[in-house]
């Protein structure tokens, strides 16, 4: 028999769906959160284990230590913003369970492999980049020493293992939605712009795109692209279909779900017999074939990555598309009746105070279904860290976060100081989101869906809440540069102590 195993995502901040499948490791406007599908992997081929998904099913950290008492081995996602959190609650499950081996993964051990050693003495070992074997292998009983990818401590030195190659045979993996049928209740997860309730799993793994700021291809899944099998997702999705008759959509989380067309084409062929609702991530350059072949297959949504509007922007994030290619795609899709979510980031490199201007219009322009305006974080490991620090523009690096799992301004350029790009995100939102035939969307939407209803008025609070909260800070930042009198100033918190 292994040992038993708790796959763990940490419970953080309120809301906060920290690091275990999400791509920004942070609060969202509106609550929301996202499937732990890294985790569900291993969690799948381990007899006995479980997968704790602490943040949606709102288990503390009191709980989750006490439940530590009856397990052998804990692997733990972690995250940047939540890693000294999370080391401090892992300490304290060593001190209630002495014998419990515990084992951190995900981006920020990565990266930061000799600190994350250093600084947690109560880690046993780190995995780097995919862990779905390493953390088998050692709950099977092999040796520290003979696993790939990991990092551990061996008298009193730090030994970095060989690296583990990518897996290329993805269908070598179970399938996530028998342990999601297990371990986790489905109507606890909600992602504003999805149906509810939904579900998300992946179709592939890596990205060939070069983006410098996107933290899973540079520091988790790699570059190479590999694909699931057609055959395998349909029976997946078949099991869905099983398992959840009530479920409204199924969502492809993958950051290249549809960059093959002919892969896109098959698996659509596939879907479309199953006749269920589902969305997916795409790019600006998937081309009207493509796009159609999806929505006849059943595909609602696109979750689409414009991030700027300015052609230097997205030349200087490495993004691979234009301005034109965007408008384009986005004329397709209303031709073809699929609603797109639109992603955008304030303060990539060449931001200015007309960058951000001609990013508003342009997403006013694009007048997609709903937006998200993100700021842009500099993760350790990736190309926009190192273009950052390089040019000394990360001033927030230790406070990415504040005490509620916010998004901080963490980058300043010349010209455009930081709390001016904070201010820039709930200007943007509310640019976008007060105008009439946006307020007509959204009037349209709960008039006929009172489920939708319920749902827009919680959210809207939310929503504004938060935006009170931002305009607070903002106005705080902006006091404390002016020399205004400390009681004008709005405090800001210390992400170290969250959930210690």
């Amino acid at each position: 028999m292994p040992l038993k195993t708790l796959f763990l995502n940490p419970p953080s901040f309120e809301n906060f769906d920290g690091g275990a499948s999400s791509r920004w490791p942070a609060t969202r406007e509106i609550e929301s959160y996202w499937y732990p599908v890294w985790l569900a992997y291993p969690a799948g081929m381990l007899e006995g284990s479980k997968l704790l998904d602490a943040p949606p099913h709102h288990v503390s950290a009191e709980q989750t230590i006490a439940m530590t008492r009856d397990y052998d081995f804990l692997v733990l996602f972690t995250s940047t913003p939540g890693f000294k959190g999370d080391c401090a609650m892992a300490t304290r499950m060593k001190e209630t369970n002495p014998r419990l081996k515990i084992c951190f993964v995900g981006p920020h051990v990565t990266t930061l492999p000799d600190q994350t050693l250093q600084d947690c003495p109560a880690i046993d070992f780190i995995v780097r980049r995919e862990f779905d074997f390493a953390t088998v292998e050692f709950a099977n009983g092999k040796p520290l020493s003979e696993i790939l990818g990991i990092s551990y401590r061996k008298d009193g030195v730090v030994v970095h293992n060989p690296d583990r190659p990518e897996i290329s045979d993805l269908d070598s993996l179970p399938d996530v939605v028998d342990v999601y049928k297990r371990d986790l209740d489905v109507h606890r997860y909600n992602v504003p712009f999805l149906l509810h309730p939904f579900l998300s799993f992946y179709t592939t793994r890596g990205c060939p795109a070069q983006c410098t700021f996107c933290l899973w291809p540079q520091l988790l899944s790699g570059h190479p692209w590999r694909k699931r099998s057609t055959d395998r997702v349909a029976r997946e999705m078949a099991k869905v279909k099983e398992y959840w008759p009530d479920l409204k959509e199924v969502f492809f989380d993958d950051d290249t779900f549809n960059i093959q067309k002919a892969r896109t084409v098959e698996l659509c062929s596939k879907l479309k017999p199953l006749n269920m609702t589902w969305s997916s991530t795409s790019r600006v350059t998937t081309d009207y074939e493509t796009l159609k072949a999806q929505k006849e297959a059943g595909c609602r949504l696109l979750i689409v990555g414009y991030e700027s509007g300015n052609a230097q922007i997205l030349k200087n994030i490495k993004k691979g598309a234009t301005i034109e290619r965007a408008r384009d795609f986005t004329r397709d899709t209303k031709k073809l009746g699929l609603t797109v979510h639109g992603d955008f980031i304030i303060g990539l490199p060449g931001e200015t105070r007309e960058t951000i201007e001609q990013t508003i219009k342009f997403a006013k322009e694009l007048d997609v279904e709903t937006i998200q305006v993100s700021l842009a974080h500099a993760y350790p490991g990736t190309e926009l860290y190192e273009f950052a620090k390089k040019n000394g523009f990360i001033v927030n690096e230790q406070s990415m976060v504040d005490e509620g799992g916010h998004q901080l301004a963490q980058i300043q350029y010349p010209g455009l100081p930081r709390e001016e790009a904070l201010d820039a995100v709930h200007r943007f939102y509310d640019e976008y989101y007060f105008r009439p035939k946006a307020i007509f969307r959204i009037v349209r939407k709960a008039a006929f869906d009172s489920s939708e209803r319920k749902r827009l008025y919680r959210e809207a609070k939310s929503f504004m809440k938060l935006r009170a909260q931002r305009k607070k800070y903002v106005a705080g930042k902006r006091g404390e540069s002016t020399g205004a009198p400390p009681a004008a100033r709005a405090e800001t918190a210390n992400p170290d102590t969250v959930g210690a």
